[in-house]
């Protein structure tokens, strides 16, 4: 873990030498910085000389450019919260606890680390005392090329609205603000995606809360250009208030959202309002994007990533024995989960089918014959004698109490089958349990393991999944879908979520992953 909770990085290089030296001076500074990395860009600064006074560069595509680098090089440093100023003049949301140049900061070092702690200080509101460090130099390739046109400016507008999910502020979405704080005089209109906007988004279960997102926002855009008015709003519908708005004149859109700024100039113009200077910005390469994720830096690829890592603490239950080490596998109707069974019980853990257990309840000389034929009548019978399940589950299907009273019967009683199953796990030496539960969260089962891993697939794809395994209609598939607790429902209390959306292949890595990053966390606990 690097040392500092959070730096302030003063890079003095020529903007046109930035897109050679991001990449080596991001580098060290992360080593250094575990928190938010401020960058204050002052080309030509002397921080050696007596009084070194904070100033913003102009707007200008140059700098453009050097943010694109910046943001960029931060992508390859996974995990680094990059945020470059755009002007002093506020305290900073996070308090810098180290200060950072590159060492070809022209001056000897102990006048530059003083020039250091005085700039910040001005600037930023930072203690005196600061501890300054100078990076080694991030220099390498040839003189940069003059600049095109040294005068050029980026046109500039007194308000400008921005949209899009902002899940997961990333180094596509930091260029992206930046560059409309860039263009804007007095006010940013931020849209921020919510509601039906994001039925259809990859992996939309764990995409942060509207509040969160609006949090974060907020707190990197008031620290990048604290000058602006920020008016941050849900966004329900594809246009929001870019359509009613009359002091709106540019919106900010990439090249994949300008048919959408098309779309809103269009509806501008119905409602007697005058076009929006669209100003595009282009998208950023992801060079570690996988084979199923997008080429761009993206909000889903990131999400993916998120698969088959611990996204909130195992339960800490002193009831609950450490050995064996009992997962819960829960998930819908077509979600995969049984194929994801399989993958853990070849890499070595121990399976538990509650759907085995559940069907065993109910044989004649069951722990649950005698209790659910005297609940529901003779006529759930067939000829044999034995219970017939479609019968049954006519009688329950819809009708919250009679499913209450079948339930409170057969789940105490699987539940007991169950710990006899982890028993014998344990007795055989096995490390990990796998208990395969669709029932898990709704039997309130969760008490009797570890860690909840869940199985998710988005609605569509579980509704062709059930109709090509079990012959249904799409209604009925859906109708049974809807009857469950919802994928978003599961992921709240779940610690691990995986996905079969893609490939087997690509399944498959991920539960390899998940199993990895738990024999990790065994091991951990086993040296404790």
């Amino acid at each position: 873990m690097p040392p500092f909770a959070c730096g302030l990085l003063v890079l003095t290089a020529p903007l046109g030498a930035l897109p050679r030296r991001a990449a080596a001076a991001l580098a060290a500074a992360a080593g250094l910085v575990a928190g938010p990395l401020y960058v204050h860009l002052q080309p030509g600064l002397r921080l050696a000389a007596p009084d070194p006074r904070p100033a913003a560069p102009p707007a200008s595509p140059a700098l453009l450019r050097a943010l694109a680098a910046l943001y960029a090089a931060a992508a390859a440093q996974r995990g680094l919260d990059l945020r470059v100023l755009l002007g002093p003049g506020r305290r900073l949301a996070r308090q810098p606890r180290v200060l950072l140049a590159a060492a070809e900061a022209p001056g000897p070092p102990g006048p530059v680390r003083l020039g250091l702690r005085r700039l910040a200080a001005a600037a930023y509101g930072c203690p005196p005392r600061l501890p300054a460090v100078l990076l080694e130099e991030a220099g390498g390739g040839p003189e940069e090329e003059p600049e095109e046109d040294p005068a050029a400016a980026l046109p500039d507008f007194a308000d400008v609205a921005v949209g899009g999910t902002f899940d997961r502020l990333h180094g596509a979405h930091r260029l992206l603000l930046s560059a409309c704080c860039l263009l804007a005089r007095r006010r940013l209109l931020a849209g921020v995606a919510d509601g039906d906007l994001l039925r259809h988004k990859v992996l939309m279960e764990l995409i942060e809360p509207y509040e969160l997102r609006a949090a974060k926002l907020r707190e990197f855009l008031e620290d990048v250009k604290p000058s602006l008015r920020y008016d941050i709003v849900p966004l329900v519908d594809p246009y929001g208030p870019s359509v009613t708005d009359p002091d709106l004149q540019c919106l900010v859109v990439s090249e994949e959202t300008r048919r959408g700024g098309e779309a809103v100039n269009k509806k501008r113009l119905e409602n007697g309002l005058p076009e929006l200077a669209l100003y595009e910005i282009l998208l950023m390469k992801d060079p570690d994007h996988s084979q199923n994720e997008e080429e761009k830096i993206s909000s889903s690829s990131l999400r993916q990533r998120l698969l088959g890592t611990l996204l909130r603490p195992p339960r800490q239950d002193p009831a609950l024995p450490s050995r064996p080490y009992v997962i819960g596998l829960t998930g819908g109707t077509g979600s995969g989960k049984t194929s994801i069974a399989k993958l853990l019980g070849h890499l070595g853990a121990f399976l538990i089918d509650a759907d085995k257990l559940g069907h065993a309840v109910y044989v004649p000389g069951g722990p649950a014959y005698e209790q659910v034929v005297a609940a529901f009548g003779a006529e759930i019978l067939k000829e044999d004698g034995t219970i017939n399940r479609k019968v049954l589950g006519a009688k329950v299907f819809g009708n919250q109490e009679r499913l209450k009273s079948l339930t409170d019967i057969v789940w105490p009683e699987m539940a007991r089958m169950v710990k006899e199953q982890i028993r014998e796990a344990d007795a055989q030496g096995k490390a990990v349990c796998v208990l395969d539960a669709a029932v898990l969260l709704e039997a309130g089962w969760q008490d009797m393991v570890h860690e909840v891993w869940t199985a998710i697939i988005p609605e569509e794809e579980a509704v062709k999944r059930i109709v090509a395994r079990d012959g249904l209609s799409e209604e009925a598939a859906r109708s049974r879908l809807q009857s469950q607790m919802t994928n978003s429902q599961r992921v709240e209390q779940s610690q691990v979520v995986l996905c079969t959306l893609w490939e087997p292949d690509v399944t498959r890595k991920q539960v390899e992953k998940a199993w990895d990053f738990l024999q990790q966390r065994l091991s951990q606990e086993g040296s404790l």
